[in-house]
C-alpha cells in the first residue's frame, strides 16, 4: 500500500512540474499575498490622512484647534478652504477624506457661553479611514471647548486639578488587551491571509482532480491505486499537502516571529491549527468534487464557498450580531473554526477545551471524503469529460 501511495505521489509531483497552474497557486501567489496585505499594512494603523479646514472664525483659538488636529498621528491638514462648498468638492474628488468648518463667531461664541457649532463632514465610503477622521474630529471638537473653559476656570481662581475635575469628572483608564497598538496589520492578517491561502487549497484539490477527467487518465489513476479510491485521493493530495503546509507554517513562522505578533498561546496551538486548516480545506475540496465530479462546477462551488466565507467567519462583524440562520450557516465554513480556534486558543491563550466545538468541526471537514468515495471512484471509472 505504501508503494502504490509513493508512486501516487511521485506521479503527481511530474504532472505538477509539468504545469505552471500548480506552482503559481501554491507557491507563487500565496507569498504574494503573504507579503502584499503584512506590508500593506506594516504601520500598524492608517496615518497622515488627509482632511482640509474651513475655517470662517479665523482666531488664534480656532488656529490653536487646527494645530492640534493637525498634530494628531492619524489626521493631517493638507488644505485650507474658502467654504463648505469647495471642501465637499474636494472630498469627491478624493482629494481630502474630511473636513472641519469652523463658523465666524466660534471664539466669541464659546467666551459668553452661546454654545457655537462647529461641524465636520467626513466619507465613510472608506470605513476605517471614516471612523478614524470621526474620532479625531470629535475629539478636536471638544478639545475646543475644553480649552476655553480651563482660560475661564484659572480667571475665576480655580487650581489645575479643580479644573481638571471639573472637565473631566470620570478619568478613563484605558487598558487594551491583546493588541495593545491597535494594529490592523494584527487585526486582520492573522485571518485575511489563511482565508486567502485557503482559496488557493479549495480551488486546486477539486482541479487536480477534475483534470483527471478532463485529460482521460483517471482510469490510469484508479489502475495505479488497484481501484481503491482513498488510496488514489490520498496518494495524490500528498505532495500537495506537503507544499501547502510548508507554506501555511512558513507564513505562521514570518507573522508569529519575524514580525512579532503576539501569541501567548505557544507554539503548539500555532502548529495544530496550521495542520488542520489544510487538511480540512482540502478535505472539503474533496468532498465538493464528490458531490459533483465535474471540474468546472467543482471549482465555482469551492471558489464561492471560500470567498463568502470571509464575511461569514466573524473577524470583521461579530457572528451573534447577524440573524440567526446565518450564524447557523457560518458554522459550514472552515475559516470560522480557524478564526475562533486563532483567537481562543492562541490570541488569548485560553484552553483548548474551550474551543473544541472548532476542532471537533474541523474534524468533521477532514472525514467528510470518506461519504463520496463510492461515486468519485463511479466519475474515475465510467463519467466521460465534458466541457
Amino acid at each position: 500500500m505504501l508503494k502504490r501511495l509513493y508512486h501516487i505521489a511521485l506521479r503527481e509531483c511530474g504532472i505538477m512540474w509539468k504545469n505552471p497552474i500548480y506552482g503559481f497557486c501554491m507557491v507563487i501567489f500565496p507569498v504574494i499575498v503573504i507579503l502584499f496585505f503584512t506590508s500593506l499594512m506594516k504601520e500598524g494603523v492608517p496615518t497622515d490622512m488627509p482632511i482640509g479646514v474651513v475655517d470662517a472664525d479665523n482666531t488664534a483659538t480656532s488656529r490653536a484647534m487646527i494645530h492640534k488636529l493637525d498634530a494628531f498621528q492619524t489626521s493631517k491638514v493638507v488644505a485650507h478652504y474658502e467654504n463648505a462648498n469647495e471642501a465637499r468638492k474636494a472630498i469627491q474628488r478624493n482629494e481630502i477624506y474630511a473636513y472641519l468648518l469652523i463658523p465666524e463667531g466660534t471664539t466669541r461664541g464659546l467666551v459668553n457661553g452661546s454654545q457655537p457649532k462647529i461641524s465636520f463632514y467626513y466619507s465613510n465610503v472608506t470605513l476605517a479611514a471614516g471612523s478614524m477622521l470621526f474620532r479625531d474630529l470629535k475629539t478636536i471638537a471638544t478639545l475646543g471647548s475644553a480649552s476655553v473653559g480651563m482660560t475661564k476656570l484659572a480667571a475665576t481662581g480655580k487650581t489645575n486639578e479643580e479644573i481638571k475635575t471639573s472637565l473631566q469628572p470620570i478619568a478613563i483608564d484605558l487598558h487594551m488587551l491583546g493588541n495593545p497598538w491597535a494594529s490592523y496589520n494584527i487585526y486582520l492578517s492573522t485571518v485575511m491571509i489563511p482565508g486567502v491561502l485557503m482559496i488557493f487549497v479549495f480551488l486546486i484539490t477539486p482541479y487536480s482532480l477534475g483534470t483527471e477527467l478532463k485529460f482521460k487518465r483517471s482510469r490510469q489513476l484508479m489502475a495505479m491505486a488497484s481501484n481503491r479510491t482513498w488510496v488514489a485521493i490520498v496518494g495524490k493530495l500528498i505532495p500537495q499537502f506537503l507544499i501547502f503546509i510548508t507554506i501555511f507554517l512558513g507564513f505562521e513562522f514570518y507573522i508569529y516571529h519575524t514580525l512579532g505578533f503576539p501569541h501567548p498561546g505557544g507554539t503548539i496551538p500555532i502548529l495544530v491549527l496550521g495542520l488542520l486548516s489544510v487538511l480540512s480545506a482540502q478535505a472539503f475540496g474533496v468532498f465538493i468534487f464528490g458531490l459533483m465530479p465535474s471540474l468546472r462546477m467543482s471549482m465555482s462551488v469551492c471558489s464561492l464557498w471560500s470567498v463568502v466565507s470571509f464575511s461569514a467567519c466573524g473577524a470583521t462583524y461579530p457572528i451573534f450580531a447577524m440573524d440567526s440562520m446565518i450564524e447557523s450557516i457560518a458554522q459550514l465554513f472552515p475559516l470560522r473554526h480557524y478564526y475562533m480556534i486563532y483567537q481562543i486558543c492562541i490570541f488569548n491563550d485560553f484552553p483548548a477545551s474551550d474551543a473544541w466545538f472548532n476542532f471537533m468541526a474541523l474534524g468533521i471537514f477532514i472525514a467528510l471524503p470518506v461519504f463520496v468515495l463510492r461515486n468519485i471512484k463511479k466519475a474515475m471509472l465510467l463519467y466521460v469529460y465534458i466541457p
